[in-house]
């Protein structure tokens, strides 16, 4: 195999994980009954960006390139907005330390008891 060719491949496996972010929205979306973007979705676009972008500046594309650098940011930021909607509902379920030492002192207690 030629070094051109294995670029060609490698290109093709980038479109291939960009094309995969569809398929895992499409079937998430089937599941829920409802347009849904999980979180695997800006991991495959992540990383077919990732691999695009390389074989953009493989080909020397300015426009290839600017168009796959932009699109990760973009996708890096959903992920963070992603992590910090998990973060914010974790802490608003979670109970007060007041209420976790109450009860835990009342357990013991009742232990000894």
């Amino acid at each position: 195999m030629t070094s051109e060719q294995i670029w060609i491949v490698f290109g093709l496996t980038g479109q291939l994980l960009f094309t995969a972010r569809f398929v895992v929205q499409w079937l998430s979306s089937e599941r829920e009954k409802r347009s849904v973007v999980p979180s695997m979705f800006w991991y495959f676009s992540i990383g077919g960006g990732i691999v695009l972008l390389t074989y953009a500046v493989y080909r020397q594309d300015v426009v290839f390139v600017i168009g796959q650098s932009s699109g990760l940011f973009i996708y890096a930021r959903n992920l963070q907005l992603i992590r910090n909607e998990k973060r914010r509902i974790v802490t608003e379920t979670r109970p007060p330390k007041s209420e976790i030492i109450q009860v835990t002192a009342t357990a013991q207690n009742r232990k000894a008891a």
